[in-house]
Order: C-alpha cells, then sequence, then structure tokens
C-alpha cells in the first residue's frame, strides 16, 4: 500500500487482484450517505445545524482521534510542505486578489468543494457526472464525481448574489478540472486549494483572515467543522454528502442565504439565526 494525496486527509490505496477499494478523494472510505428524512422547516433544520456543528479547537482534537492511523502515518514530504508553507509565507499578504468592481459591497462566500457540492471516488461510478484523470505517482487515475442535488441552482444564485470562492483541502491538480466542470457560469471569483490551508494540530483549515477580506463581511460553507476552527461564528454548516439522491440539503440553504445576502454584520445575522 502507499499514500495518496488528494483531500484534506491523507489516504491509503490498497492494490489487491480480486476486487476493489473503494477511495473517495477526501482519502475518507466512501460511503452511502443515510436516507434521512428532511421535510423539517428549513430554518429549525439550519439552527439545530448550527447547534450540532459548533465546536471549538478541541473538536479538531476529537475528530482526529477517529482516524489517528491516518494522521500517524502522514508522509514526511507531505507534512514539510504544510511546514513550510506556514514558515515562509509572508506576514500581510492576502489569498484573495482585491474586490473586484462587479463585487463591491457584496459578502465573500467561501465554499468548500468535496462532500459539500461533490463527491468523488477512485471506483467507478455508473451515474458519475464526470470522470476527471487526476495522475498519482506518475500513475493516471480516473476519478468518478457525482455532483450534489440541485448543486447548479445553488451556484447560479449564490453568483448573483456574492462574490464567491472556492475553498478546498484538496490538491490542485483534482479539484481545479473537477470546478472547470462543475463552474460552468463562473460563479468562483477565485480557487485557493490545499496549500493555502494552514495546518494546525494534524487539520487543514481554512484561515479567513488571510483571504484580505472583512470578517464581518465573510462566510464559509463547509461540510466539516474543523475546517473552520479558527472562524465558527463566520460558518453556515452542511451536512456531509455522499451520494443521496434525494437530498436537498443546497435547496435549503439558498433562502437562508438570500437573507444573509442583506447583512451588514454577518456575526449579527448569523447569530440571530442560531438563536432558539
Amino acid at each position: 500500500e502507499h499514500l495518496i494525496g488528494i483531500g484534506g486527509v491523507l489516504s491509503r490505496e490498497v492494490h489487491c487482484l480480486s476486487h476493489f477499494v473503494t477511495i473517495s478523494v477526501l482519502g475518507l472510505i466512501s460511503r452511502s450517505s443515510p436516507k434521512k428524512p428532511r421535510g423539517r422547516n428549513i430554518f429549525k433544520a439550519f439552527f439545530c445545524c448550527f447547534r450540532t456543528q459548533h465546536v471549538s479547537q478541541s473538536g479538531c482534537s476529537n475528530e482526529l482521534a477517529s482516524y489517528k492511523d491516518e494522521t500517524n502515518t502522514i508522509a514526511k514530504s507531505d507534512l514539510l510542505q504544510c511546514l513550510q508553507y506556514q514558515f515562509y509565507q509572508i506576514p500581510g499578504t492576502c489569498l484573495l486578489p482585491e474586490v473586484t468592481q462587479q463585487d463591491q459591497g457584496r459578502i465573500c462566500v467561501v465554499i468548500d468543494l468535496d462532500e459539500t457540492l461533490v463527491h468523488s471516488s477512485f471506483k467507478p461510478i455508473n451515474n458519475a457526472d464526470f470522470i476527471v484523470p487526476v495522475e498519482i505517482e506518475g500513475i493516471t487515475h480516473q476519478v468518478y464525481v457525482l455532483k450534489r442535488p440541485y448543486v447548479d441552482e445553488f451556484l447560479r444564485r449564490m453568483g448573483e448574489l456574492f462574490e464567491c470562492v472556492l475553498f478546498t483541502a484538496s490538491l490542485a491538480k483534482y479539484a481545479d478540472p473537477v470546478t472547470d466542470l462543475l463552474d460552468q457560469c463562473g460563479v468562483f471569483r477565485a480557487r485557493l486549494f490545499r496549500e493555502s490551508c494552514v495546518f494546525h494540530q494534524g487539520c487543514y483549515v481554512k484561515d479567513l483572515s488571510r483571504l484580505g477580506r472583512d470578517l464581518r463581511k465573510t462566510l464559509i460553507l463547509d461540510n466539516s467543522p474543523a475546517s473552520y476552527i479558527f472562524h465558527p461564528e463566520n460558518a453556515v454548516p452542511v451536512q456531509s454528502w455522499f451520494d443521496d439522491m434525494a437530498d436537498t440539503e443546497l435547496l435549503n440553504l439558498i433562502p437562508i442565504f438570500e437573507e444573509l445576502s442583506e447583512a451588514e454584520d454577518v456575526y449579527t445575522s448569523l447569530g440571530q439565526l442560531r438563536a432558539p
């Protein structure tokens, strides 16, 4: 077996002549998403989601405990790359360019990719929306990508309301071509990949303070609380998605983001939405 690092967590790819081992692009074993009814009022669901997914830095440690084997075997080269990035980044530099005229006055929304907008796997999927070739250690692998239900409608509306930025802990050689296929309308003004994350206590964290945007005007949509442990008060949690084609999470989030788009201060608006 050997390590591969496409997503936010490294994983093992086990070669077996008798069967395939399904590995998601995030580096976790693929699994079917639970078929739960989502008939609740969307705002009630949103409040519940905030209460259950709101985490501190200690929450990151708890999440990592379940992946102890993986994190204990992180490739040295990958770890050194992350450490070098942290030590040599230039203080005061921003990850994003200046705001364009089109996005002046808009809130910036940072949007995750894997298990938020799509789910990817090395195992062949009959109904895959995209098949993306990715080279790993000199070998080209086919990555099968499923689009989350209503992702097109969601992205279209988000592009009308916000300055949208893709921010993923995945490697660019996978995430960039997937985003090319997913974002046909050019919703994302910028794309940030693993090298733009901060490696903190075993997590690839998306540090919103390095974007170059006012945090009072910045939101992050991500299925992993560990990704936003530095700025949980800016987060709009979303349930992880794998293959449930009856999922309506993104559709339900549209009216919430429509309301948030008018906020003068996201902390105030999110605080009101979180209130019982």
